[in-house]
């Protein structure tokens, strides 16, 4: 199979299991707070790689060579996700997906700098179409800013950031160290800020299932897009992730009465002709 058909089908994968997090992340919102629920999550993660790790004998592969890119982008995905949770718990799930969608828009220019990839004129006119969707979609600033709108813009950032620095460390790193040093470093990220009040709230038994679901979505959504990021270039995997749009704003309609209007059918559509658009042109560059 060609490797951007393969990258894409990762990229679907990734998309499923973000989605499922954020109405994860919306049903706990209120019984923890955003680095409690960093902690958890990356406490099921770290349970999960140890496991595969030692069934598969892979612990090889572990080691400190780039220590240094590890943190900084683990940095750059924790801030971006603990962000994102406090987003999804107070704003609209399309308006946080639509403000997070600027991310193919950061990566487009931290990839030149960081990766020395090249920006071709197709896939920066596709992602500005799509940006143009998402502006259609949800209207983002026809109001006041708000703390939630804030801070999914910043986790747009945070988000980019860890995607370039997820492309640069597959050219060296095997993907059971990138998720290895993911799950470790954002466990002791967590305990250290959701301890830093010296109270960390306990899981109930209802709040432990949904953090299980956000441990194991997460997990399997970096597992489905470092995948697609060893196959593909970012400038190219990342905005097919414009489809998790549409999906979440039917999710927010049908789970939490949250409206859908006729932009956002508009939005959408223009939204997936921009992924059409940048497979179509990733396709022609593979041949």
């Amino acid at each position: 199979m060609n490797p951007i058909l393969k990258a894409a089908l990762w990229m679907i994968g990734a998309v499923a299991s973000f989605s499922t997090m954020a109405v994860a992340g919306r049903e706990i919102s209120l019984d923890h707070d955003t680095f409690e629920i960093m902690l958890y999550r990356s406490l099921v993660g770290i349970v999960i790689v140890v496991s595969v790790l030692s069934l598969t004998r892979r612990w090889g592969e572990i080691n400190t060579h780039r220590i240094g890119l590890h943190t900084v982008r683990n940095l750059a995905h924790f801030t971006g996700q603990n962000l994102w949770f406090f987003a999804v718990g107070v704003i609209p799930l399309a308006q946080v997906f639509a403000l997070e969608f600027t991310v193919p828009l950061w990566v487009l220019v931290m990839s030149p700098i960081f990766l020395g990839e090249m920006i071709t004129r197709v896939r920066a006119w596709a992602a500005l179409l799509g940006f143009f969707g998402i502006l259609i979609l949800t209207q983002p600033f026809s109001e006041p800013l708000t703390p939630g709108v804030i801070a999914a813009a910043g986790a747009a950032i945070g988000f980019a950031g860890s995607a370039v620095f997820t492309r640069r460390l597959t050219r060296t790193e095997s993907l059971g160290a990138i998720l290895f040093y993911l799950t470790t470093m954002q466990a002791v990220f967590g305990l250290i800020t959701a301890g830093i009040d010296g109270d960390i709230a306990l899981p109930s038994s209802t709040s432990a299932l949904w953090l299980v679901i956000i441990g194991c979505a997460g997990l399997f959504a970096h597992f489905c897009l470092t995948s697609a990021l060893a196959l593909a270039p970012a400038t190219l995997v990342m905005p097919i992730d414009f489809a998790r749009l549409p999906l979440i704003a039917a999710v927010g309609w049908l789970l939490y009465a949250e409206p859908l209007k006729a932009s956002v059918v508009i939005g959408a559509a223009i939204i997936l002709t921009a992924n059409w658009i940048n497979l179509r042109a990733g396709l022609r560059e593979a041949r």
